[in-house]
């Protein structure tokens, strides 16, 4: 069978707390583990995506609706839902999720402040581009944009 759940893969979860949300897999488990025996995966995720701003706004009120919501968690592969698109390398997520960081509750606290830093300023970078310019890719347009159904 082919490998198509691959670390990069956008995917959506669908079914827990974060159903419907989408989630970039991080790392594979496709034997599973010794706590988790079915095959499963480690994702990084989108919990609260970022709002429509306007140039009149204030640069606090700019600063907050953008803001993105994350989540990190470990979900069996019958429950997410992959996507055509994939993320790019430029976002590395393999060196901030990490599994010592998930070992903890302080240290997946601070994993999610970090993980949210940086997807913000990743949404925040893409939002600046011109209109004439070429911008990032597309499939991050997709992970930060809401589900509509």
């Amino acid at each position: 069978m082919v490998r198509f759940i691959k670390p990069g893969r956008v995917a959506v979860v669908l079914s827990g707390r974060y159903a419907g949300k989408k989630a970039v897999v991080v790392k594979c488990y496709d034997d599973g583990t010794k706590e988790r025996t079915f095959p499963h995966c480690l994702v990084a995720g989108v919990k609260k995506s970022p709002l429509f701003i306007t140039p009149k706004m204030h640069e606090k009120k700019q600063e907050r609706r953008t803001r993105v919501g994350t989540f990190v968690k470990y979900i069996n592969y019958q429950h997410i839902l992959p996507t055509r698109y994939v993320v790019s390398a430029d976002i590395d997520l393999k060196g901030i999720v990490t599994e010592e960081k998930m070992a903890s509750v302080k240290l997946r606290k601070e994993l999610r402040k970090e993980l949210r830093n940086v997807l913000t300023k990743k949404y925040t970078s893409q939002a600046t581009v011109k209109k004439g310019e070429k911008s990032g890719s597309l499939h991050t347009k997709f992970l930060f944009a809401k589900l509509r159904f």
